[in-house]
């Protein structure tokens, strides 16, 4: 089976951003028909990005030297667009002070990676 550009852009951006502080998993959702025709949701959540995972940072002030895993969502698009219920989902993450955005190579998922929103 051929790996669409989309595919091949996952996992170059798996493989460059795991290390220890960067844990990223794919995050397959959608919905099948099981063998008796009940259907079966799978995923996160409608809408929740094609990388999910978390970030490793270190608190400053009173937590000095204690690190903390913040929630992480990259979602990752070769032509399309973001569906509305996947902006509503990063919106969501960086709201609560995580990692989130759209990336399209490598270096759009360190630019997220490497901003921290406020929530």
């Amino acid at each position: 089976m051929a790996v669409s550009y989309e595919q091949a852009i996952q996992n170059e951006i798996r493989l460059e951003l795991g290390h220890e502080e960067c844990r990223l998993f794919r995050n397959n959702t959608g919905c099948l028909r099981n063998d008796r025709g009940r259907i079966v949701c799978f995923g996160l959540a409608k809408g929740s990005s094609d990388l999910i995972g978390w970030k490793t940072i270190t608190i400053t002030q009173e937590m000095i030297g204690e690190r903390v895993a913040v929630f992480t969502a990259v979602e990752v698009k070769d032509k399309g667009r973001a569906t509305k219920e996947q902006k509503k989902f990063i919106s969501v993450v960086q709201a609560a002070g995580g990692f989130a955005g759209i990336a399209r190579s490598v270096e759009d998922a360190k630019k997220i990676m490497s901003t921290f929103v406020k929530g």
